[in-house]
């Protein structure tokens, strides 16, 4: 495949410094209307102005039963009622509840079934971001689940232990299905990252933190606003649902599951007064932790940090503002330059003992570049990827099972831009030619694109084969996705031809 060559680049010193030190900024702003949007919106700052008053919800472990030797899972995908603010409640979705869906929890080299039944009055799917599977079990556009049916996808676990979540994710309606509620965490756990010194008592000293922006109306009815050029930008910043959340900490050490669940805002999460050790990122452990004081996460993306609290001590974890490479008004009407307090943590005058964290955490085994057998190219411009919009009938790529590729991606426009694969997690070879921060250093699925920045993207496909069976990839900024910048690759045998796109529509009841 080529592609037309990006014009002038970035200075990636600039990216590098930003990944190193600044993440993107979260605003409460609603979105105005109107061609002089970019130029009226103002940055803001909330700090010290959030009443966190409200007990950080914690989503439960999702119920579970064996069968045969599988786990299996069963989620209801359902409309509510949610009191999310003082004014009143909100109509919202939810899966197992009104609100977001329970965590689910599986180890690797574990067969699960997901039974997941849709009691909405619309067409929905759930796709599970980040995770190695049969495209037929992917949960995108081609398995629509209809009122009233349930989808029953299993595979068997099979990647290192990581933070994944799910989401919804029909075609031309993904931004408005995770807006209204419908998501949750899925945890992969492992032998060695059980041998490891960390926090791991689920809503003890590991938390979940579901990151999301929403506007409420003055009735405290959530509301949908005018997408400009990027998608919605709420006026209320949400973790796992909780508006104003408190988090009484009661370990030395915590660690915080961080995840970009809002549909089109970044955010730059750290602490006013202290650094922080990241040691996970969207497909795993990194091989050692990383000292940062902020971390940049991008729609979909996902990080796992541990922060220190002496007892008594109150700590904000913050979004900051940050140069995304974007010009000014882009920057103020995206929200990159807020400042926001997002989850207060509020450590108890007796804190149980933390072990000091591991100078070292897991072998991440390097994909080398000499294995790859196949460069692709892929820019994203105009809600289009290679000058194509997302058609569902056609397939863009055809990959060989058991090869190695690399992909060379680019924003070639002035709006953000991210990008995420389907069923693989990919290796950051470079960034406009020099090594990646420490940050992109482990398994990434998702990455930020600033413009004119060329990202070179090592991955290998493994086990699974369908030629009729797409995966995706796409911009995770919703709206980008929902307007067409998503295109479809299938993995074949070799010696194997694409076929055509139909049996994935199909689901089993």
């Amino acid at each position: 495949m080529t592609t037309q060559r990006p014009g002038p680049r970035l200075d990636r010193r600039g990216f590098l410094k930003l990944g190193a030190a600044a993440g993107l900024a979260v605003t409460t702003a609603p979105a105005l209307s109107g061609c002089s949007f970019l130029d009226q919106r103002e940055s803001i700052d909330t700090v010290g102005d959030i009443d966190f008053s409200n007990p950080l919800h914690i989503p439960p472990l999702a119920e579970s039963s064996r069968r045969d030797g599988t786990t299996v899972f069963e989620l209801t995908a359902q409309a509510g009622r949610s009191a999310i603010v003082p004014a009143g409640e909100a109509d919202t979705w939810g899966l197992n509840g009104s609100l977001l869906g329970p965590t689910l929890r599986a180890r690797r080299g574990e067969s699960v079934e997901i039974n997941v039944t849709n009691d909405l009055d619309e067409s929905t799917t759930l796709h599970w971001h980040g995770m190695h599977l049969p495209a037929a079990a992917d949960g995108g556009p081609h398995q629509m689940i209809e009122p009233g049916d349930t989808w029953s996808p299993s595979w068997r676990i099979d990647q290192p232990a990581a933070t994944l979540w799910y989401h919804p994710h029909p075609h031309g309606e993904t931004e408005r299905h995770v807006y209204r509620g419908l998501g949750g965490l899925f945890i992969i756990d492992d032998d060695d990252e059980a041998g490891l010194d960390l926090p791991r008592t689920y809503g003890v000293d590991d938390i979940p933190v579901i990151v999301q922006d929403k506007t409420f109306d003055a009735d405290g009815r959530l509301q949908e606003t005018s997408r400009q050029d990027n998608g919605m930008i709420g006026g209320t910043i949400l973790v796992n649902g909780t508006a104003g959340p408190v988090f009484d900490v009661t370990a030395q050490r915590t660690r915080l599951r961080l995840l970009n669940a809002s549909t089109a805002r970044s955010y730059s999460f750290g602490f006013e007064d202290r650094e922080f050790a990241m040691i996970g990122s969207d497909g795993g452990l990194l091989r050692e932790p990383a000292t940062l004081d902020r971390i940049l996460l991008t729609p979909g993306e996902r990080a796992e940090i541990v922060v220190e609290l002496e007892p008594g001590e109150e700590v904000t974890l913050r979004s900051y503002p940050q140069d995304l490479g974007l010009s000014s008004g882009r920057t103020r009407s995206t929200g990159a330059g807020d400042t926001l307090d997002v989850l207060l943590l509020r450590a108890e005058d007796d804190l149980d003992p933390s072990p000091d964290l591991p100078a070292e955490l897991v072998s991440v085994e390097r994909l080398d570049e000499s294995d790859a057998t196949e460069t692709r190219e892929f820019e994203l411009r105009n809600n289009r990827i290679n000058g194509e919009s997302m058609e569902m009938d056609r397939i863009d790529d055809v990959v060989t099972v058991d090869t190695t590729e690399v992909w060379e991606v680019w924003n070639g426009h002035r709006q953000p831009h991210n990008f995420h694969v389907h069923d693989v997690q990919f290796q950051v070879l470079s960034v406009d030619g020099d090594d990646p921060p420490a940050q992109l250093s482990g398994w990434k699925d998702t990455i930020y694109l600033p413009p004119d920045v060329r990202f070179r993207l090592i991955m290998r496909f493994t086990e699974y084969t369908d030629p009729s069976v797409p995966y995706m990839y796409h911009c995770h900024l919703l709206w980008h996705e929902d307007e067409g910048m998503m295109g479809q690759f299938v993995v074949v045998e070799p010696g194997e031809e694409a076929g055509s796109v139909g049996s994935g529509h199909e689901h089993d009841h």
